[in-house]
């Protein structure tokens, strides 16, 4: 779970944004946009977890997805071990995405119920016209031995399978091609508690075996910080704040992650700290407030906040903030 700082980093997101029409009427012109992303920058290095945490509703999965251009941004750029996805053709993008894959959020839905395991399994080969039938069915055998399953699943149906064993399928099919990032969405917010701990252990030795890069994106940052070097955290489409895993957890600057931190229940009878409660609503993503998206559940905001947009400013330490107050704060 860890990355050479100093190498360069295998995927490089800048400036994101990514808007969709709200129509209505009976010619369904477009009454409004939907801000779900809006200039977000990020990077990740191979054989590193980048967590990305925030409420539902945030933008979070709509990034995820914008990145690996399954819904094409509408501005920024995404690049993949050096190359620039919006310089690409439909071609070579499908090309690439043996080096980028997903694990969605829902382990039954995410699944063709008609298909055996051992069909979706094959299916990425068939689809990249890798190997010969023989060479196919060795590979799924491999996969299902990698992620913890028996040989006699590939002629079993999706719903013969428990939720965590679904999910270890949806692994399996995302590990086929050999990518070198994948975006975990939500990859484990489905299942039992119990069972998410097993499939977070199994994504952490995938890592360390394969040198993968993950994106984990998850509401819950009590998962996020288990499994993150980094984390983002991510408010109504925008980042605001960055840093490591320990240092979000030890010292986080921006007050939404602090209210974020403070909502972790801590299993002890005994401990007493100060909960941060958050007023109001998250606001609408077709109408974002003005200035600091933040300002309106925030009992530090200023005048300045509800005017200035703060940007993301690095403090050191690769850690940055997007809050005009985080010195006065800290």
């Amino acid at each position: 779970m860890s990355a050479a700082t100093d190498a360069p980093p295998l995927l490089v997101v800048d400036s994101l944004v990514k808007h969709f029409p709200v129509r209505g009427g009976l010619l369904l012109r477009q009454r409004g946009v939907v801000h779900a992303v809006d200039g977000v920058s990020l990077h990740v290095r191979a054989g590193e977890t980048l967590g990305l945490v925030g409420e539902s509703g945030c933008g979070k999965s709509t990034l995820g997805r914008a990145i690996l251009w399954l819904d094409p941004p509408d501005t920024g750029t995404v690049h993949l071990a050096g190359q620039d996805l919006r310089q690409r053709s439909r071609q070579e993008i499908r090309a690439l995405r043996q080096k980028m894959q997903i694990v969605f959020q829902d382990p039954y839905e995410s699944l063709n119920s008609r298909h055996t395991i051992g069909q979706i399994l094959t299916e990425p080969y068939l689809i990249h016209r890798l190997g010969s039938a023989a060479e196919r069915g060795r590979w799924v055998d491999e996969l299902l031995t990698r992620v913890g399953l028996p040989g006699d699943a590939r002629d079993r149906y999706p719903h013969e399978f428990s939720g965590g064993q679904r999910q270890r399928v949806g692994i399996a099919r995302a590990l086929a091609l050999e990518p070198q990032l994948i975006v975990c969405d939500e990859a484990v917010s489905a299942l039992d508690v119990s069972v998410q701990a097993q499939i977070l252990n199994l994504l952490l030795q995938l890592q360390r075996e394969l040198g993968l890069a993950l994106l984990f994106i998850a509401h819950d940052l009590a998962v996020v910080k288990h499994v993150s070097d980094r984390i983002a955290v991510m408010y109504l489409g925008r980042i605001v704040e960055t840093a490591t895993s320990h240092a979000i957890n030890t010292t986080p600057r921006h007050p939404y992650t602090k209210a974020l931190l403070s909502a972790i229940p801590v299993p002890d009878p005994c401990h007493t700290a100060r909960r941060v409660l958050l007023t109001g609503d998250v606001p609408s993503p077709i109408d974002p407030p003005p200035g600091c998206r933040f300002h309106t559940r925030c009992v530090h905001a200023i005048d300045r906040c509800r005017s200035e947009v703060p940007h993301l400013e690095d403090i050191g330490a690769g850690a940055s903030v997007a809050c005009h107050r985080w010195r006065d704060l800290t």
